[in-house]
Formats: structure tokens, sequence, C-alpha cells
């Protein structure tokens, strides 16, 4: 084969990704186009059009990211029962598409309260079962890459959302309702994608059937690889609190409020454009020598968002943030499907999302206190200090992934 082809980031590996893969890609980002043009207005819409405080906003994103992670648990683990993901993954876009309509259609806050939460219940019913499906669609060889191209599509459209709620609502003179209704649209492109591009693929011959996911004995044949790349993920994310504090440091070295949204477009540019490269590279070389790469974006990162005493400094820890992200994010959904057995992928990946989502809510609350009490600088140094600690536990993961491949336990990432 060619140069093209052996090339980790080349034409040759896009080229070969299962059209499945791509299918799912384009839908997450559509569907992240829709949400992120609601939800980038969402907040200011409750506070100046309905009324509400901010800590109701709160109280909000709060309980409806929370119901994400905990309905992943259980929609996983569904998805191994039946042995089926597509159904799983296209209802949850589906709640997601049909519940659009209701925020420009709302009367109250309830309403918009009800529609965001049922909007994430959609959310967790398709986030397990959907990288499930992108792991049983895949080849083991282009696992990293499958990864990387639907998490740079993903975060295409988180930074393709706001740039187009900005523009609409100067199109449409500051009208919400009218930018709500243009979001409706591709929320149900990305429902048909789903239903009518993506195939589930067939079973695997001698695959165990599983009946209860989410019993003792089951959650025990996950085996301590998997809880291993568990514990060193949530301790990763203790590293990498919200990216509300990249904007609230943005703002106190001097950013005007209405280039505020820059700093997310800037950061997902830099993520959308690094995670494809560094899952296919995966697919090559150790993934966690890319993953020990990524950890030192994310150190480099902090000490420049730390000490960086102007804008320009700021922008830099900006795209550093975004980098680490695409060394980082899709190369841990990898290690997921690399360390748990098949059958159990679905409760492998609803487990994953709920120890690192609950680990994300304590990294805010570590930081915010951090950032109330001893300052800025003392908020990126802890998350240095977490992605100093996170490498040292990555050793003993590839040591495992690599006696597991040795061992012809399924596949693991590449000596």
């Amino acid at each position: 084969m060619g140069n093209d082809t052996q090339s980790p980031a080349g034409r040759g590996t896009w080229r070969r990704l299962p059209a499945g893969i791509w299918a799912l890609g384009f839908v997450s980002l559509l569907m992240d186009v829709s949400s992120e043009m609601i939800h980038a207005l969402l907040p200011v819409y409750l506070v100046v059009g309905l009324g509400t405080t901010a800590l109701a906003v709160g109280l909000i994103e709060g309980i409806a990211e929370a119901t994400a992670s905990i309905t992943k648990v259980f929609s996983g683990a569904l998805s191994d029962r039946i042995g089926r993901r597509k159904e799983l993954a296209a209802l949850g876009y589906g709640l997601a598409a049909f519940t659009k309509p209701i925020f420009p259609l709302a009367p109250t806050v309830g309403w918009l309260v009800t529609a965001r939460f049922v909007d994430r219940v959609g959310k967790g019913i398709r986030g397990a079962p959907r990288d499930a499906l992108v792991a049983d669609l895949s080849p083991p060889e282009l696992r990293g890459a499958s990864f990387g191209l639907r998490q740079s599509l993903d975060t295409v459209g988180a930074f393709l959302g706001p740039l187009l709620a900005i523009g609409l609502m100067w199109l449409f003179a500051d009208d919400f309702v009218s930018v709500f209704w243009v979001a409706v649209i591709p929320a149900f492109l990305a429902f048909g994608l789903i239903l009518f591009a993506v195939h589930e693929p067939k079973r695997t011959a001698g695959v165990r059937r599983v009946r209860n996911p989410l019993s003792r004995r089951e959650l025990g044949l996950l085996g301590a690889t998997y809880w291993w790349v568990v514990a060193v993920a949530a301790v990763f994310t203790l590293a990498r609190f919200s990216e509300a504090f990249l904007i609230l440091r943005a703002e106190a070295a001097g950013l005007p409020l209405m280039l505020v949204p820059a700093v997310l477009v800037a950061m997902n540019l830099a993520y959308a454009a690094s995670a494809y490269p560094a899952g296919a590279l995966s697919d090559r070389v150790d993934r966690g020598t890319i993953l020990i790469a990524g950890l030192g974006l994310l150190i480099a990162a902090d000490l420049v968002l730390a000490f960086a005493p102007g804008l320009p400094g700021i922008a830099c820890g900006v795209v550093l943030w975004g980098l680490h992200m695409g060394f980082t994010q899709g190369l841990f959904a990898a290690l997921v499907a690399d360390a748990a057995p098949a059958e159990l992928r679905g409760t492998a990946y609803g487990m994953f999302n709920l120890v690192t989502g609950l680990a994300l809510l304590a990294a805010s609350i570590i930081a915010g206190a951090l950032w109330d009490g001893l300052g800025p600088q003392w908020t990126f140094l802890a998350g240095a200090a977490f992605a100093v600690l996170t490498v040292g536990g990555l050793y003993p993961v590839r040591r495992r992934l690599r006696d597991r491949a040795a061992g012809g336990a399924g596949p693991a990432a590449p000596p």
C-alpha cells in the first residue's frame, strides 16, 4: 500500500471507515448544531425574556445534565440485554428532535424546563448505545479513527451552533423564537439520518447473551482493566473542569462581553481539528502515548491560563485546552471499547459516562471554590496537578491493555 493509506491521518484511513461511522458523525453534528443554537441563547432567554433568576437557570442545567448521566447507565445496559443499539440511539435522537418545537412554542418557564429535561433524557438514552454502536461498527484497527471522526464532527456542530445563533439573532433582530424555530430543522435531519442511513451490524457469532447487565456478576465481568480505565478517566475529569472557567478567565483578562462566545468557538475549532488525527494516530501507536501527549497539552494550557498576563496568552491557553480535548476525549472512548467485553459495551459506556459525569460536577465545584477562595491561578494549578496524577495512572492501564492483547482477550491498543 502507498504512503497515503499508511498515514494515520491520511485519506486512506478515512476512506476505509464504514459508512455507518460517517453517518453517526453527521447525526451528532446536526443534533449539536440544533442543541447549541438553543442552549447558547436559552439562559439569556430565561432571564431576560421570561424573568427567571440565575439560580433557577443553574438548577435547571444541573438537574438536566445529572438526568442525562444517570439515564446513560440504563440505556447502555438495555442495549446489552436486547443485543441491539440502533433503536435506542434513534429513540434518544427522536426525543431530542420532537422536543425542539416546544422551545419556540413554550408559554411559560415550566414548559421550557420540561422540554430541557426531556431533551437531556434523550441525550442520556442515546449516549451509551451510540458509543457502543461506533465500537461495533468500527474495525478494531480503525477504532481510534472511528471515535476521533465522530468526535470531530460532533465538535464542528458544537461551534457552528453558537455561530448560527449569533448570525440569526442579528438577522431576526434579537427574536429568540425565530431562532428556536430554525433550530428545529437540523434536529429532524439528524433523526432522519440515523433512521435511514445507520444500520445495525450483525451480531458477532459466539457473543454471549446478557440477561442482567447491571448485576454484580456482570459488572465484575467488565474486568479490572476496564475499571482502571474508568478510574483514570475520573481523575482526568477532575483536571478538566467546566469550560465556563475559560470564559471567566478571558473576561477577567479584559475580553469584551460581546466577544465572550469567541472563547468556546476557538476552543472547539482546535478540538474539532485535532480529534480525528489524534484518534487515527492512536491506531498506529500506543493509545496511552497519545493520551499522555494530550495530558501534556492540558498541563501547558493550565500553566498558561494561570500565569498569562493578557488576552494573547489567554487565547493561547484556550487553543491548547481545545487541543487537549481532541487528544483525549475520543481516545478514552476507544479505550473503553478496548477494555470491555463486546457483549457489555453498552453497560461499559453507561457506567463510564456516569462516573465521569459525577467527576465533572465535582471538578467544577472544586474549581469554583478555589476560584472564589484563592483566585483563578489556583483553579488552573489544581487542574495541572490532577493531570499529572492522571499521567501516573495511565502506565498500569497501558501495561494491562498490552497484556490483554498478548493474551488474545480482545482488541487493545497497539504496542
